[in-house]
């Protein structure tokens, strides 16, 4: 299986949270994460940062925010350049969408943890 560095914007150490459930499960399924949010701790024993500078080699970027909070990280999302944008349910935004197409990059709507649960990651 190849290893997609994945992009958790959104990331929280509060296991109820789905970002949270996500973290763990792209840990556990082989796949090296990069967490990012507003409150320090750790997830899935990572680091949460805040979003800085532009990370290599970022395969998938993960959204756990709502499009109100997502235009912040738009500049950020584009920059990092990655192959796909995974939109989880209530993170929809043809803003972002759109302009991630634009610069080539992949859009789902979709749930992080049933592509995995699926084998479809």
């Amino acid at each position: 299986m190849e290893n997609k560095k994945t992009l958790i914007i959104g990331a929280t150490t509060n296991p109820a949270r789905y970002a949270s459930l996500a973290a763990h499960r792209l840990v556990q399924s082989g796949h090296d994460i990069v967490n990012i949010g507003i409150r320090k701790g750790e997830v899935a024993d990572v680091a949460i940062q805040a979003a800085g500078d532009v990370l290599p080699d970022i395969h998938t970027i993960t959204l756990y925010i709502g499009p109100q909070l997502q235009p912040q990280y738009y500049d950020y999302i584009l920059q990092t350049k990655p192959k796909r944008i995974i939109f989880n349910p209530g993170t929809e935004n043809p803003e972002l969408a759109d302009l991630a197409k634009a610069n080539g990059i992949e859009t789902l709507d979709a749930c992080t943890l049933v592509l995995l649960g699926t084998g479809q990651y």
